[in-house]
């Protein structure tokens, strides 16, 4: 078992290498060919930042199906399934819509059209829901246009999912790879403790999943220096749905069954088991919520479902109080606390201790979101790890040096023979850096 973990540990170290070196050429290719869109009404940052991100998490997943194909234990997946190349077919369309979408803006109705055929691309290469285990029922074989119906059903929601949730820096690809992580773990036990070969490809594409998600966040986090735009959010999205329908659809249940008896009693005792099987999207619970909240939110006001606007979730954090890094830690941790809550439940499902945990994680988490002016503070010897803001010294000593710049008088001087501040004031010295953050539209 020891050599399949390196393996994807090494798999996961080239998509994160290729994804964070690629991040910075594409940044300077975005800004050369102007996909860098102006401040719309719904954003949240204050300058216009280069999109097309996607292009270097699209190379970090060639790079790792490459890798994991030169594999001795991770070459298998690619020799006796073929759901790696429907994988790589399905992602390189609608990558190819998104990059597209970044630099002229399609219209929504295109970009749906796109996500179905490329679902539609996966099924015909095999990459489809064949069966789905029912509580009390057992493994229900789908006709083959069933089984496709869903198949696209669940990429289109799952890709839009992402999508919506992709509005502050560093969103979407660290609660992606939050989730991805709880699937990774969830898939490589099915594999491994159970001997089920057909939850490898599951497997493989969640370890490449979140070497994307890795290798862009240095970039994407705030504040952000390039987005991943919808070439990003649409090709992670794409790649989630890809590993749920693999081990969704993929996986004989009964080949899972613990129990002695008939196929109803063992599918109904392995009930906890199925959890993340039948629910897959419950490891995106949080985009999920958002996406049915805005469908609902729009066509209450007669709009159309696909309208932008400035309700979603991590809106509603701002608009509370919350700094801009708070609400995306906050987002991190209810997506930690599903994925993993659900993953751990699904594997001692008896204990006790997994309820009491999760309702206990969940009440500080009600907890944080009830004190958005609380500033975290770290301790003086972590101080050199985290970012400035949280360091103590340096916001005691910018508090001084403020509190110092208002009590001096400033010498009246024409404003052409200064620093223009916000609002055309004129900002001299130590002053001019500390803007008015909430006269420049600041989100915090």
């Amino acid at each position: 078992m020891g050599q399949p973990v390196r393996e994807y540990l090494l798999t996961l170290c080239v998509t994160v290498a290729v994804t964070y070196l690629l991040t910075g050429p594409v940044r300077k290719f975005a800004i050369a060919v102007g996909a860098m869109p102006e401040i719309r009404a719904r954003d949240v940052h204050r300058e216009p930042t280069p999109r097309l991100g996607g292009i270097a998490m699209f190379g970090g997943l060639c790079a790792g199906l490459l890798v994991a194909d030169h594999l001795q234990n991770l070459n298998g997946v690619f020799e006796l399934s073929n759901e790696p190349r429907a994988l790589l077919s399905g992602a390189a369309l609608i990558w190819l819509v998104g990059v597209l979408d970044d630099k002229f803006e399609l219209d929504a109705l295109i970009k749906l059209g796109a996500q179905m055929i490329s679902a539609g691309v996966m099924c015909m290469q095999g990459l489809t829901i064949l069966w789905i285990p029912v509580p009390g029922v057992g493994s229900v074989s789908l006709t083959p246009w069933q089984g496709n119906l869903l198949t696209v059903a669940l990429v289109v929601i799952t890709i839009n999912a992402v999508n919506f949730v992709d509005g502050l820096d560093g969103l979407a690809a660290g609660m992606v790879c939050i989730a991805t992580c709880a699937f990774f773990l969830y898939a490589y036990r099915i594999w491994f403790g159970y001997g089920i070969e057909a939850a490898a490809p599951a497997t493989l594409f969640a370890a490449i999943l979140m070497g994307m998600c890795l290798g862009f966040l240095p970039h994407n986090m705030h504040p952000a220096r390039i987005f991943m735009g919808d070439s990003g959010s649409m090709l992670i999205g794409l790649v989630l749905a890809a590993a749920a329908i693999s081990i969704t659809g993929q996986v004989d249940p009964d080949a899972m069954a613990l129990f002695v008896g008939g196929e109803r009693n063992a599918t109904h005792a392995m009930l906890p088991v199925f959890i993340p099987l039948i629910l897959p999207l419950t490891i995106i619970a949080i985009p999920m919520t958002d996406l049915v909240l805005a469908i609902v939110r729009r066509t209450w006001k007669g709009q159309s479902p696909f309208a932008a606007d400035r309700g979603h979730l991590h809106h509603r954090l701002l608009e509370l109080g919350h700094s801009h890094s708070r609400a995306v830690l906050i987002m991190y941790f209810w997506s930690g606390l599903i994925a993993f809550g659900t993953v751990a439940y699904s594997v001692h499902s008896a204990s006790m201790w997994i309820v009491l945990a999760i309702a206990a994680l969940s009440a500080v988490g009600l907890l944080l979101l009830l004190l958005p002016r609380f500033t975290p503070r770290a301790p003086q010897w972590a101080e050199r790890l985290v970012p400035p803001r949280y360091r103590h010294a340096e916001r005691a000593a910018e508090a001084a040096l403020l509190d110092a710049s208002a009590a001096e008088p400033e010498p009246a001087r024409p404003i052409a023979a200064g620093v223009s501040g916000v609002n055309g004031a004129t900002a001299i010295g130590p002053r001019s850096r500390f803007p008015d953050r909430r006269k420049a539209g600041s989100s915090r």
